[in-house]
């Protein structure tokens, strides 16, 4: 059972990302502060949830949050300052636009960017161990979603509402025969296996 959060005795907002190994599009981040007494029994790490969990999960902590917020870094930002600095100044945006201010954060991963004003923790495997962080795997993980089904109208080419832009073998065929959109990371090398993990499964 995941525990609310990492402590209480300050006001605690939980963060996480999405999209950070992906080919294509931005990566998302999310900020989310949930009440001491919230319960929601399927909520968990986003990846072990199905479309339709994540769904209707997303409603009920839109709904129920304190606060809540997202923010995203696209893939131009992301060829210039790096896939880790680009999630970082993600999760960042997310806590600016959150309309209360936590007094503690704790993220998602084992690095983060100290956000000034705000003590944090990182958490391993923190989206399976807590609700806030849980719950901002969820919004972090739709909100990017939602995003790349519309791109993928523009570009069906590269089947971006399965793969959602993660490394598929149909999506890096693709990309090696018909190049690359403009929403693609230029410094992913599509063309070296070496670099590019082949996913089946893009969640």
């Amino acid at each position: 059972m995941l525990l609310n959060c990492f402590q209480q005795e300050f006001l605690e907002a939980g963060c996480d990302e999405a999209g950070r190994g992906c080919l294509a599009g931005p990566v998302y981040a999310a900020a989310v502060i949930l009440p001491l007494d919230f319960v929601a029994g399927e909520l968990n790490d986003s990846k072990k949830l199905t479309h339709k969990q994540r769904v209707a999960l997303r409603a009920i902590i839109e709904k129920e949050a304190i606060a809540w917020a997202v923010g995203f870094v696209d893939n131009h930002e992301i060829d210039e300052i790096n896939i880790l600095n680009a999630s970082f100044l993600a999760m960042h945006r997310a806590i600016e636009k959150l309309t209360v201010q936590p007094g503690f954060l704790s993220i998602d991963g084992n690095r983060f960017k100290i956000y000034p004003g705000i003590a944090h923790s990182c958490v391993i495997k923190g989206d399976g161990k807590y609700l806030n962080i849980a719950a901002a795997s969820i919004l972090a993980k739709t909100h990017r979603d939602e995003y790349m089904d519309n791109l993928a109208d523009e570009y069906p080419v590269y089947q971006w509402k399965n793969n959602k832009g993660y490394p598929t073998k149909v999506h890096r065929s693709a990309a090696l025969v018909h190049g690359l959109t403009p929403y693609h990371r230029k410094t992913f090398a599509i063309s070296d296996p070496e670099r590019i993990l082949v996913v089946d499964n893009a969640g």
